[in-house]
């Protein structure tokens, strides 16, 4: 940690923060007592599905509980032993983006519940906090002290000379670069990445650094088995540099890796980067000493493209060229959360006619387009803002039967459940939720389209109607769920091999437990049209008459003489072929 922070701060500086934060190390030393450290390679496994929700996802209007209590109980009721952990997102009071400008980093919104609330569901599912720290409220007391001029606070944030050149920053908004403010020194042109409401914050000053630190500590002291590093490749700022991925980043990061390594060492960080994978995959660092877990942003457009295209083959390409880091990281694997689905990942696979392709569709679906700032002044698109639901389907199209747009939505998912790497569920997938355009009505905001919350009864009704969209979506999406987490093929680490069949209306993948006594040979049909299943298969082992069964239907298939599968897929059916022998 030293060496990095010399790195960072040069040899005085970083020596000084390096002692400094063995200090705090210290104080928080009990952490690592808590219990037994497992192997860094046994700290995730196949029982391991996150649920991404907002703390007042279910309100319930009847019961004097708080929002935090509400979500609890809901959870027990309906995904005890299914979901393990539950990915809060940013439950601290906030002004703006519907929670990612933080006013306060260390307290619980009083709009949602408090730290005891947290604490409690911490004692029923693993929990997942986010770090919104390259930004934070302008709200806040350390930006209200900055205007005042206030120590320590003039040191951080980021005055900028508006006149230099700072086009080759890379901008993942449509908005200015710089916003001005008026401060008790004069007028000064401040950072703010992604609006004037978030002020990026000042990493370049140590005093910053230990603060984060500290704060990454007391979430795990608050219950944080994971800990989301939001927008994080935005961390550090360099003048005549892109200001994203910089040395200084990763340095931090693997900084902060060790620190909890030391302290709390079966706490993960996972990192959200909205990039293209070469750089996001950079998170990994070398594998051991940085993020454990990287956001697989690339999988939900190509999933997107291949369900409506009816074919595989970019989805395919690019998930066989995918590689094992190690055996301590992996993906977080997603198809849809609170923001939008990013097409910037998907920008070198997919060319401009099926991008603009994935646009169209999103518009008619009644979903929208978000842009960003180009160096050259151009705008690009950014993300598409829609449920995963409705982006798959037509929901005005109503000569296409639900259960039809059930099942295309449920081989989407399937897909990403199947695939290496820890499953990462929205809130709103699982009911296979449609676009909340009466809120989007209101606040005018792109994204407030996948954002509703829901009222307690109303869901608690829906469910009960089996015949109801949202009980249909919902049970068949936990029984996917149920047969995974039962698999030890399906372990994070599992051995993964892409099969390259002829059919690109068909994703086939073979997962291999990794002590090898199970396979599970995974086939999704992402076409309205059945579709013929042939081979061999040979990295699934199969031998002449070869007995497999399918654990979602139940079903039983057999290889004929020559060791050789010879079967009909179904429109959209998934399957999930178990040998039994």
């Amino acid at each position: 940690m030293q060496e990095k922070l010399e790195f960072i701060y040069g040899p005085e500086t970083g020596q000084a923060t390096y002692e400094r934060l063995e200090q705090l190390l210290a104080k928080y030393s009990n952490l690592a007592g808590r219990q037994p450290a497992l192997p860094p390679n046994q700290r995730l496994s196949e029982k391991d599905v996150i649920l991404i929700t907002y703390g007042d996802q279910v309100q319930d209007r009847d019961n004097a509980t708080s929002h935090l209590q509400t979500l609890h109980r809901w959870l027990n009721n309906h995904l005890k032993g299914i979901v393990n952990t539950v990915h809060i997102l940013p439950f601290y009071p906030y002004t703006s983006d519907d929670g990612f400008s933080v006013v306060d980093y260390w307290q619980v919104d009083p709009n949602l519940g408090t730290w005891d609330d947290i604490n409690a569901l911490h004692a029923d599912f693993r929990l997942m906090f986010d770090a919104v720290v390259n930004h934070i409220s302008a709200s806040s007391a350390w930006f209200q002290g900055f205007l005042r001029g206030e120590a320590p606070y003039t040191g951080y944030f980021l005055p900028t000379d508006p006149s230099l050149d700072l086009s080759g920053v890379t901008r993942p908004r449509a908005l200015p670069l710089l916003t001005r403010f008026q401060t008790a020194e004069g007028e000064k042109y401040l950072w703010t990445t992604f609006s004037e409401d978030q002020l990026d914050i000042n990493f370049g000053n140590p005093e910053v650094f230990l603060k984060i630190a500290e704060l990454l500590l007391f979430y795990v002291s608050q219950g944080a088995n994971l800990i989301r590093l939001d927008a994080i490749g935005y961390m550090w700022k360099e003048i005549g540099t892109s200001c994203i991925h910089l040395p200084q980043t990763h340095a931090i990061i693997q900084v902060w890796r060790e620190m909890l390594d030391k302290c709390a060492p079966n706490t993960l960080l996972i990192t959200e980067t909205n990039v293209p994978h070469r750089d996001n995959v950079s998170y990994f660092g070398n594998g051991r000493n940085e993020a454990q877990m990287v956001y697989q942003f690339t999988l939900p457009p190509l999933t997107l493209h291949a369900l409506l295209t009816g074919n595989t083959r970019y989805l395919k390409e690019w998930a066989a060229s995918l590689e094992k880091v190690s055996d301590s990281s992996t993906f977080f694997n997603f198809l849809s959360s609170h923001d939008g689905i990013g097409v910037v990942p998907a920008r070198n696979i997919l060319n401009d006619t099926e991008v603009n392709f994935l646009l169209q569709t999103v518009e008619k679906h009644g979903g929208k387009v978000s842009y960003k700032n180009n160096p050259d002044g151009t705008q690009s698109p950014y993300e598409l803002n829609i449920t995963y639901f409705d982006a798959l389907s037509d929901t005005q199209d109503e000569t296409e039967p639900d259960a039809l747009k059930i099942k295309r939505f449920l081989v989407s998912q399937a897909i990403m459940l199947c695939l290496q790497g820890v499953p990462g569920i929205y809130f709103h997938s699982l009911l296979g939720s449609h676009n909340w355009q009466a809120g989007f009505e209101q606040t005018g905001r792109n994204r407030t389209l996948n954002r509703e919350k829901l009222d307690f009864s109303w869901l608690e009704e829906a469910l009960e109607d089996l015949t109801s969209h949202t009980a249909q979506v919902f049970t068949s999406y936990t029984e996917l769920i149920r047969q995974r987490i039962a698999r030890p093929a399906f372990h994070p680490n599992a051995g993964q091999e892409i099969i390259r069949h002829p059919d690109d209306a068909l994703f086939v993948v073979v997962r291999t437990a990794v002590n090898g006594q199970e396979q599970v040979l995974a086939v999704n049909n992402v076409s309205n049209s059945p579709q013929n299943l042939q081979g061999k298969f040979e990295g699934f082992g199969l031998n002449p008459h070869h007995t497999l069964v399918d654990v979602l239907s139940g079903q039983t298939y057999s290889a004929d003489e020559t060791g050789q599968l010879n079967l009909t897929v179904a429109p959209y059916q998934v399957m999930w072929l178990l040998s039994s022998q």
